[in-house]
């Protein structure tokens, strides 16, 4: 009964967060995909593919049946992801710590949550199961090396969009390249069957 009401509360909180996203950002439809590349897996290079990155942004979650929002902090490492979700006032919803024993979520109540990937851990508390092993290639608008995937690109090689493992990733606006940096994602949308992921990357920062 614990479980069910807490995530039932967690919830609640995610939903007061759907209004302040809404209308944060303008959608910058990019369609002129000109070239389509398959590429398939990349054997034994996963974990070469994985660069250290920490982004802060927002984040919504759509389906059929229910909808949230909450204010995002995400650092990865190889081997390891520190994701805090947070109210507009900047209270922490919840923070989920992934490393080679598992992964682990803690709410604001508090209340523990364990299971062996993200992906199962998020489909326990809330009830669907968001794509972060694939999520955390697709963030930088790279695809996830183990499975086969599609790359539309546009006149300057620069990605359109990825279609793997039953999603669609669809990539509208990017921040410009830096010295020595290449052109990061800004806002990217995901969908598969009735669920839609839409995040908004306001700032990548130092890792």
């Amino acid at each position: 009964m614990r479980n069910s009401s807490t995530r039932q509360r967690n919830i609640y909180l995610l939903l007061l967060l759907s209004i302040w996203l809404a209308g944060c950002v303008g959608k910058e439809i990019r369609d002129d995909a000109v070239k389509t590349v398959v590429i398939h897996p990349e054997r034994g290079k996963i974990a070469h593919r994985e660069d250290n990155y920490r982004l802060a942004g927002r984040l919504s979650v759509n389906d059929a049946r229910r909808k949230f929002s909450a204010a995002i902090s995400w650092r990865h490492r190889v081997n390891e992801d520190q994701i805090y979700l947070f109210t507009p006032l900047g209270q922490t919803i919840a923070r989920i710590d992934r490393d080679t024993v598992g992964v682990r979520l803690v709410t604001a109540e508090p209340a523990f949550y364990r299971a062996e990937n993200i992906e199962q851990l998020t489909q326990q508390v809330l009830g669907l199961a968001l794509p972060v092993s694939g999520l955390q290639f697709w963030v930088r608008g790279l695809h996830f090396p183990g499975t086969v995937a599609e790359l539309d690109l546009d006149r300057d090689g620069r990605i359109v969009a990825i279609r793997q493992d039953g999603w669609r990733i669809l990539y509208s606006a990017f921040f410009p390249a830096l010295a020595g940096m290449p052109e990061l994602p800004k806002l990217l949308e995901l969908d598969r069957d009735h669920l839609k992921i839409k995040l908004v990357i306001d700032r990548w920062l130092d890792n």
